[in-house]
């Protein structure tokens, strides 16, 4: 059995995995935005890697960011172990000052710029990303319609997963407006395998945004919108629009005009 320490760590990988990598729905629009560029791609917020080792599977070069170690760590094994082109390391996206610059896209899904807390931080995090792309590189962040964020009138089915023994739940509970945002509420559950129960509420934020104001916020860190995206919903997941943005000139830049003549 594993040590204390060990286990501990793994319940971040565990809940990640289970909450949210069996979704699949958008992996397709991350794998058409990463045919489409001509280099490596930057994951943001890769959490275990669901979509950065999926890119990387189909031959792209991907570099993951998350701010959590555990995951991260998960992210460099299991590509070491798949022999996949994927590297991570430990980030935080409102601060992001990487070594490796020029990626020819990044990527931001399951929501994470409605993760982050409030214009500021997006703004913050919209700045380092454009500082991160190649010339014309883009970024793209997948949002959900808060409005559209709820749990149906059915009960739901907990998500459950057992790891060497351990069994774990996750239940959606409910939903809640709560500070311009809604406030997704789940019961964790874990039972070890000697048969004791723990469990606690995890509470997910999610700031209001729609996809007209994060166009207008990546304009201002000088990301010119390119068009949207739409993901479906599926039984178990709330369908998302996919923001594509371009790199352009950084606010404030002043492009020197040339003359029509000869001389």
């Amino acid at each position: 059995m594993r040590g204390a320490t060990t286990h501990q760590a793994s319940r971040a990988v565990v809940w990640h995995d289970l909450e949210c990598g069996p979704y699949r729905a958008d992996l397709g629009v991350w794998e058409e935005l990463a045919e489409a560029a001509d280099g490596s791609v930057l994951d943001l917020g890769c959490g275990t890697g669901r979509v950065a080792l999926h890119l990387a599977a189909a031959g792209h070069a991907v570099h993951g960011v998350d701010r959590d170690p555990h995951l991260v760590a998960e992210v460099v094994e299991r590509a070491s172990r798949e022999r996949l082109p994927a590297t991570a390391e430990t980030a935080d996206v409102t601060d992001l000052d990487l070594d490796r610059k020029g990626f020819a896209l990044a990527i931001a899904p399951m929501q994470l710029i409605q993760l982050l807390g409030g214009p500021g931080e997006r703004r913050r995090c919209l700045g380092a990303v454009a500082r991160h792309l190649a010339p014309a590189g883009q970024l793209a962040l997948a949002i959900a319609d808060s409005a559209a964020v709820e749990i149906g009138t059915s009960p739901p089915l907990p998500d459950v997963r057992e790891v060497d023994g351990w069994i774990y739940s996750s239940l959606p509970l409910g939903v809640r407006e709560a500070d311009g945002g809604i406030v997704v509420t789940r019961l964790r559950q874990v039972v070890s395998p000697q048969g004791s129960l723990t469990e606690e509420r995890a509470d997910v934020r999610l700031a209001s945004l729609s996809a007209a104001k994060l166009e207008a916020e990546a304009e201002a860190c000088g990301l010119r919108s390119q068009r949207r995206i739409d993901v479906l919903p599926t039984p178990d997941h709330v369908g998302s629009t996919v923001v594509v943005t371009e790199a352009g000139e950084p606010p404030g830049t002043i492009v020197a005009e040339t003359s029509g003549g000869t001389s």
